[in-house]
């Protein structure tokens, strides 16, 4: 690994000249500057992943100078919270806004005396009634919408103590109902518990949200729907791609297609392969992965009970990651086209998804070289990027800001740097911990 800087510069080099390009022209074709190049072949200075894949493109390198970048280390993963014991949760809620989710067993609870912070304990009795059953089945999917809906102007923390204690009412209501009603609740609880492990991501917590899908499976599964573990699996590698590990997000992404589940749950995970494929560099199986991710979706036919598993606020997933996909196996340019067509077919009130597409859209404009138009984009999008706080949202923007600071006397840059200064301080990740939101 300490040879790795000299060991890309010397294969880069030699690529230039067979190439015939001069460093100069290929500072033009890559948008970096000819000193950045020179230290990049001369091994004194490492070269980054965007660098990598804009020159493997450029050279006509078929991924071979892109793989030469390593990925950055994977974090661990947490643990399964389980002892075979039932499940208390606590959730601690301060006078500030901030609270904390905290699931231990009942036997560390009666050992420590850990009820008495919860303050006040209501008896349950259920409805008693197939008629009450199914109207808390009915209220909550209803307010399942409202809640997605809530997601995309809201910031995560804000969601999560609500969402939380909505999926812990499902939990606890389907233990008093008929076998039937009982599976329903906990199919339904399951999405619940899906959508605030995407909430915890999007606070930068990702074993916390790992957890939660966790819980999603084991719903799902005692509620008779054996396929939420494939999406287990693709949600596993979604969060192996913001991390940056393009072999772990390939193979979690392909374990997920092998497991018994709905075209759109194989869909959503081939989608996740492509992305991996194309950090990884390969641009040939990232888009045979697009084109799988593509029928898949085409083949899915929604159950009217539960919510749409995934994103619900893209007309064409398939599209949009193709944009994606396209500015990390450096073709920034056509990656701008496809994103920004597909934004316009984003609905206006889907603030966190427009603010998510918008940026990776800034960010290919930026590495294209059109900075202006980059810095245009950008500019309108840092309010919404303030409101939504989000984590993954917070790992292009870092991009971005990286990418146009190697453009210091650009009058539209330095005009913007205080504004993308001030939204990359509000929406860095909380600290880790038990923290729910």
């Amino acid at each position: 690994m300490l040879r790795q800087p000299s060991c890309f510069g010397s294969e880069l080099r030699r690529r230039r000249l067979a190439a015939g390009f001069t460093l100069t022209q290929l500072s033009g074709l890559v948008h970096y500057s000819k000193g950045q190049l020179s230290k990049v072949e001369r091994g004194l200075k490492p070269p980054s992943r965007e660098l990598a894949r804009l020159c493997d493109t450029v050279l006509n390198a078929n991924g071979e100078l892109a793989v030469l970048v390593g990925a950055q280390p994977a974090r661990r993963n947490a643990e399964t919270v389980n002892d075979g014991d039932e499940e208390v949760w606590l959730m601690h809620l301060s006078p500030d806004g901030q609270s904390w989710f905290q699931p231990l067993s009942r036997r560390h609870v009666l050992a420590t005396g850990a009820a008495s912070m919860a303050g006040m304990h209501f008896g349950w009795t259920g409805y008693g009634s197939a008629i009450g059953d199914m109207s808390v089945l009915e209220v909550a999917r209803s307010q399942f919408d409202e809640y997605r809906r809530l997601g995309q102007v809201a910031g995560a923390d804000l969601l999560l103590p609500t969402l939380i204690a909505q999926t812990h009412m499902l939990r606890r209501q389907s233990a008093h109902t008929c076998a039937d009603g009982g599976r329903r609740l906990l199919r339904l609880a399951s999405r619940y518990a899906e959508y605030i492990g995407w909430l915890v991501q999007e606070t930068g917590d990702d074993e916390a949200a790992l957890w939660w899908t966790r819980q999603a499976v084991d719903f799902a599964v005692a509620g008779g729907d054996h396929d939420l573990a494939a999406y287990a699996l693709a949600r596993h590698a979604l969060i192996a791609l913001y991390q940056g590990d393009a072999a772990r997000t390939i193979t979690l992404a392909q374990q997920a297609q092998l497991l018994r589940a709905p075209s759109r749950v194989h869909g959503l995970a081939a989608l996740h392969e492509a992305q991996g494929h194309a950090l990884a560099g390969d641009h040939d199986a990232c888009m045979r992965s697009l084109d799988r991710a593509r029928a898949l979706l085409a083949e899915h036919v929604p159950d009217p009970e539960l919510p749409v598993i995934g994103t619900v606020h893209l007309p064409d997933p398939a599209a949009m990651v193709t944009g994606w996909c396209l500015y990390d196996l450096g073709r920034p340019a056509r990656s701008a086209e496809i994103i920004e067509a597909e934004l316009a077919r984003v609905p206006a009130r889907a603030l966190r998804t427009r603010v998510r597409y918008g940026l990776r859209h800034a960010l290919a404009l930026a590495m294209a070289g059109e900075i202006d138009h980059a810095c245009e984009v950008t500019g309108r999008l840092l309010e919404d990027a303030r409101t939504v706080r989000s984590a993954t949202v917070a790992v292009d923007l870092r991009a971005l800001a990286r990418t146009l600071s190697r453009h210091p006397r650009s009058p539209a840059v330095r005009d913007l740097s205080p504004e993308l200064a001030a939204a990359l301080h509000a929406v860095r990740p909380q600290e880790k911990g038990k923290r729910a939101g």
